[in-house]
């Protein structure tokens, strides 16, 4: 797959990783789908000045369901991330059969899902280290 609009992604069930290096305004969006599909956004700030991020290798995502429940694995290239220690934001809309959506964050820092908010970069990714 590759690519896709952003309001695809959204139509149906869609994971996303916020990285953003700590004290920073400006943060990376990455959604990633079951379908294979893919997007990666820099922010300048708070929803603010959105481009796509220039990603030259895809991340690999790979859905595998099974009767009970699925495991959906995704993996973005280390080059498309900042070498330090990030804040991140782990996120997931579900849609279920029958078109029901649930919205999933390590924090809702609101009464409605925003995902893009600065509390909910709840999560710390340490730097990486070399083996």
């Amino acid at each position: 797959m590759g690519r896709k609009r952003r309001d695809e992604l959204w139509k149906t069930t869609c994971f996303e990783i916020f990285l953003k290096e700590p004290g920073a305004q400006s943060y990376a969006e990455w959604n990633l789908s079951p379908s294979e599909g893919w997007n990666a956004y820099d922010f300048d700030d708070y929803r603010e000045g959105m481009s796509e991020r220039v990603v030259l290798r895809a991340p690999d995502c790979t859905m595998r369901p099974g009767k009970a429940f699925a495991v959906f694995d995704a993996a973005i290239p280390s080059s498309t991330i900042s070498d330090g220690e990030q804040e991140m934001g782990l996120t997931c809309v579900l849609e279920e059969e029958g078109g029901i959506k649930s919205f999933w964050a390590m924090k809702h820092a609101k009464d409605q899902p925003d995902f893009h908010d600065p509390a909910c970069f709840a999560a710390r990714l340490a730097a990486p280290t070399a083996p």
